[in-house]
């Protein structure tokens, strides 16, 4: 069943939920919900998980007039396009707490598709205020970008000052601008990484009695340059008992965009969108209502539901890893050629199997030959997970080479394996006998360092595992009892 989303009512809604879109792929946001009384319940939500992210867009003019002073004209602002939206952001908290029905249309016909786990859900109320980015410049010409100034503390003081936004760390809500919200989605633009984010911006401001930045953006630049390497994580403020507030200066960001280590990353990012290719044209097929096979991508996991948890730096090894194997695809003669690639996934005990295939004379492509594609990809992800008995879960893709195919349609396999009995493990043996994945000869093993920011001495050294050289004539030494030419040279290539 096709499922149709609103693209945003207004525009700057649209720019929203274009940056969502990114982060969170297709399939996980969606603007202009509705609560069961008919009333919006947001400007856009974005369930992933446990993660529940509900946005608020607003733009207000007040702070365009000139015939009142700049502290009236930023109370007024501050009203329509903050305090109003943060009052609106905790009721929206509360009406998903409570269990109520969520709907994608005002007619209440079209259910929200992702069911949410109140028990488990964690959730972020975001506030997007848009129409102070030019009067903040005006007010300071120290002010860099334009962007709002944001305090977190347990009281204001009373006092008010234009363009510092004071926000209570009880009730926590993230407040962002035209200028820094596409920074944020921008640089945060997998799931992974924007919630790992918010996870040490709220960790930092439960920690400290304070935290004061000139800009989101300038936070952010906090965030990459502190890293935890025990921990393996990013993190916001410092690791000294003795400090109990927390100030990000201004140009923070500015300076570190000029940075090499952000180029180098920015440069190395380029192929990792290869990844967030496949997941979106799959996506865009469910909510078409397109998608062939049982999978059912938003109510419970799946094969792109895994793909979506991989952070950005670890896309980029992935994708890396399914270009070179697409372009040393081998041309050689036989009816059928194959290439399979076992590439680790950043989360412990999961691994992707990539399967390439090349058949030469296709009579009944969607009847006969792509059942039987899905077929050996189900046997290799066996076949993988017998070779690697730690693994708990393995994701299989399966093509058609590109490096010979103009049109191509994925195949994907969600193989649970965190329980492999004995008569599995035989049954994927048997089945392997002949195919011989990850057993032949030829198989090359490459051992790659992939850093978020990554050392420009860092150079990648793969390493042959094995290399046989026989005759065409010879018995191949993959054990088949079968000649060289007809089995891993001449038909299977590996």
């Amino acid at each position: 069943m096709a499922i149709s989303k609103s693209s945003g009512v207004t525009s700057t809604e649209r720019i929203l939920a274009d940056l969502c879109e990114r982060s969170f792929l297709k399939l996980w946001s969606y603007p202009n919900p509705f609560k069961d009384d008919r009333k919006e319940l947001c400007d856009l939500l974005a369930v992933f998980e446990d993660h529940v992210f509900i946005f608020f867009d607003r733009e207000s003019r007040h702070l365009d007039k000139t015939d009142k002073d700049a502290l009236t004209n930023w109370e007024r602002w501050k009203r329509a396009a903050i305090d109003d939206q943060v009052r609106t952001a905790h009721g929206a908290e509360g009406y998903i707490r409570s269990g109520r029905g969520i709907f994608l249309d005002n007619a209440l016909t079209t259910p929200f598709p992702i069911d949410i786990d109140r028990e488990r859900m964690i959730i972020h109320k975001i506030i997007v205020a848009h129409g102070a980015k030019d009067a903040c410049e005006r007010f300071s010409d120290d002010n860099v970008y334009g962007s709002l100034a944001i305090t977190y503390g347990d009281t204001d003081g009373g006092l008010s000052w234009p363009f510092l936004v004071h926000l209570d760390k009880q009730r926590l809500v993230h407040v962002l601008d035209s200028h820094n919200l596409p920074i944020i989605f921008g640089e945060l633009d997998t799931f992974f990484d924007l919630s790992s984010y918010f996870d040490a911006k709220i960790e930092a401001i439960n920690r400290f009695d304070y935290i004061a930045c000139c800009g989101e953006e300038d936070l952010l630049a906090h965030y990459f340059l502190n890293f935890d390497s025990a921990n393996n994580r990013h993190f916001i403020g410092t690791n000294r008992q003795d400090i109990n507030g927390l100030m990000i200066g201004e140009g923070e960001w500015k300076d570190f965009i000029q940075r090499d280590v952000y180029k180098r990353k920015k440069e190395a990012d380029r192929d990792s969108y290869l990844w967030d290719e496949i997941i979106q044209r799959t996506c865009q097929n469910a909510l078409d209502g397109t998608l062939l096979g049982e999978a059912n991508l938003l109510r419970g996991k799946s094969a792109i539901h895994e793909m979506a948890k991989e952070p950005r730096f670890s896309r980029r090894a992935l994708s890396s890893a399914m270009i070179n194997a697409i372009r040393n695809f081998p041309d050689v003669d036989g009816e059928i050629t194959r290439n399979v690639s076992f590439m680790p996934s950043f989360y412990e005990r999961k691994a992707y199997v990539f399967l390439q295939l090349r058949k030469r004379h296709i009579t009944d492509y969607d009847n006969d030959y792509r059942p039987k594609r899905q077929a050996l990809l189900e046997i290799a992800c066996g076949a993988a997970k017998n070779k690697f008995p730690a693994l708990q879960t393995i994701v299989g893709i399966a093509i058609d080479a590109p490096k010979f195919s103009r049109k191509n349609a994925e195949d994907f396999i969600l193989m649970d394996c965190r329980e492999w009995p004995k008569e599995r493990r035989l049954q994927y043996e048997r089945a392997n006998e002949e195919l011989n994945f990850f057993g032949t000869s030829s198989l090359i093993a490459t051992r790659k360092k992939v850093q978020e920011f990554p050392d420009p001495e860092l150079r990648e050294k793969p390493k042959k595992a094995r290399r046989v050289k026989v005759g065409r004539n010879a018995l191949c030494p993959c054990g088949s009892g079968k000649k060289y030419k007809r089995c891993c040279l001449g038909k299977m290539v590996e």
